[in-house]
């Protein structure tokens, strides 16, 4: 059995989450189940700590409800400008399910880092997580594998593979060809890959936010102007070589790794 962890009760002065005073303390902002019924949610991690110490530290109310795998009680809200979860099923282990909203460019490593600062604990508290190198899917508590056949390796340990041998899965590696496997497997895995990239690289161009991101790896790729069609294979394997190279800062920013600015291009030496 999980052995859990003591939070804190709400701060002095705290409103219930529910609260819509514009002068409000506590952080976190509550909306209804009703509200929220449609949310596509990816499961982030489990906290060992009990979901209503949860509920007493962020004035959150907690509600009642039911699913295919029986009664849970959740609460829904925001902090620092994430949508979460927390939910238990009746029967589970003890702990705490954190889930969150598909979208933003906001890493899982730091939303959970905020969670817990609101929560007033440390990462000792994290039982299980669904991102990192490292994260042993293996131990996963029951609930979290109902409905899967298999485990599900996560985007870093995906995309490292990928970076390496991308002919193993593409087959001829061009950009259209790597650029489309990418979009279907993140189509497939519910937008765990490339969530954020897009505006991620928006940002860093000032422009492109309503354009693909395939467009924008092809600006940064050819900042003089996209070459005229057909591309030569050397333009190719440059276009594929910037994509991988983009993906990459794109993912330790999202881990929290400083970057060390645009620089010259690099990528993969397996890209070709």
């Amino acid at each position: 059995m999980t052995e859990l962890i003591d939070i804190p009760d709400a701060e002095d002065g705290w409103e219930p989450a529910s609260s819509t005073r514009p002068d409000r303390r506590n952080p976190a902002w509550q909306s209804s189940m009703f509200q929220n019924a449609t949310w596509p949610l990816s499961a982030l991690a489990l906290l060992s700590v009990d979901l209503d110490a949860v509920a007493r530290r962020l004035r959150l109310t907690l509600e009642t409800s039911w699913d295919g795998h029986g009664q849970l009680r959740a609460a829904f809200f925001v902090l620092d400008g994430t949508d979460f979860v927390v939910t238990h099923h009746e029967g589970d282990a003890p702990g705490t399910h954190v889930w969150t909203r598909k979208g933003g460019p906001t890493g899982s490593a730091e939303r959970v880092a905020r969670l817990l600062a609101a929560l007033g604990v440390g990462p000792e508290a994290v039982s299980y997580s669904t991102w990192g190198a490292g994260t042993d899917l293996s131990r996963m508590p029951d609930a979290w594998w109902r409905g899967r056949t298999k485990p599900v390796s996560s985007r870093q340990e995906f995309w490292d593979g990928f970076k390496k041998r991308p002919g193993m899965y593409v087959g001829h590696v061009s950009f259209g060809t790597v650029t489309a496997f990418l979009t279907g497997y993140d189509f497939a895995a519910g937008g765990v890959l490339l969530d954020g990239f897009r505006d991620w690289l928006a940002c860093r161009l000032g422009s492109g936010w309503n354009v693909v991101y395939p467009a924008l790896v092809v600006d940064v790729a050819f900042p003089d102007g996209r070459p005229a069609e057909p591309w030569s294979e050397e333009e190719d394997q440059h276009a594929v070589r910037e994509l991988f190279r983009l993906l990459d800062e794109f993912f330790e920013h999202l881990a929290g790794t400083p970057l060390a600015g645009p620089g010259p291009a690099g990528g993969s030496d397996d890209a070709g």
